[in-house]
């Protein structure tokens, strides 16, 4: 089995946490290390993951990379 193999036979999130509202999160699908591929997204969940990050520390918190699988 490839690395590329097994790589894309895992999935993860990157979670931005609400800050005001517990439970409730901005997910995009990612790698590992966190990287999100823009070209993959809608333009609206494009928007979303720009707009969290823009508001990092003050409506979401740093984001975490989630196994999809244990979420």
């Amino acid at each position: 089995m490839t690395t590329h193999a097994t790589a894309s036979s895992h999935s993860f999130m990157l979670r931005f946490e609400s800050l005001y509202h517990p439970g409730r999160a901005l997910m995009f699908p990612c790698d590992e290390g966190g990287l999100v591929e823009l070209d993959a997204l809608s333009e609206p969940a494009r928007c979303n993951y720009f707009y969290a990050r823009a508001v990092v520390g003050r409506e979401y918190a740093l984001p975490a990379v989630v196994d999809e699988l244990r979420h």
